[in-house]
């Protein structure tokens, strides 16, 4: 079973960046499609960014586009998500997700099969 851990979340100032990381120890990430979710006080959790195991393809919500870059380095066992010109209404709890797959990912909840904690991202002057 694969244990995905989040962190790098954290309060920061509108405008701001902040580097989310999501690790495994115990495999591999080589072959394992990452989803990035987030989920507001009140509202669904909803799907942001992803980043395919072969190929390295990436998918934005067209709420983070232009502002978030996913990345991964397998080497580390490790995705990232660089969150820049954040604002107030980024202001969630923060998912990383994974899936065995090979040059698809997807910004759906039912598409993945685990799941990490989560981290809180507070956006706020």
């Amino acid at each position: 079973q694969l244990q995905l851990v989040e962190s790098g979340g954290g309060l920061v100032q509108p405008g701001g960046s902040l580097t989310l990381s999501c690790q495994t120890s115990e495999f591999t990430l080589d072959y394992w499609a990452i989803g990035w979710f987030r989920q507001a006080p009140g509202k669904e959790r909803e799907g942001i960014s992803c980043i395919s195991s072969i190929g390295g393809s990436t998918n934005y919500a067209d709420s983070v586009k232009g502002r978030f870059t996913v990345s991964r380095d397998d080497a580390k066992n490790t995705a990232y998500l660089q969150m820049n010109s954040l604002k107030p209404e980024d202001t969630a709890v923060y998912y990383c997700a994974g899936k065995i797959s090979g040059r698809t990912c997807a910004l759906s909840r039912a598409w993945y099969d685990y799941w990490g904690r989560g981290t809180q991202v507070t956006v706020s002057s």
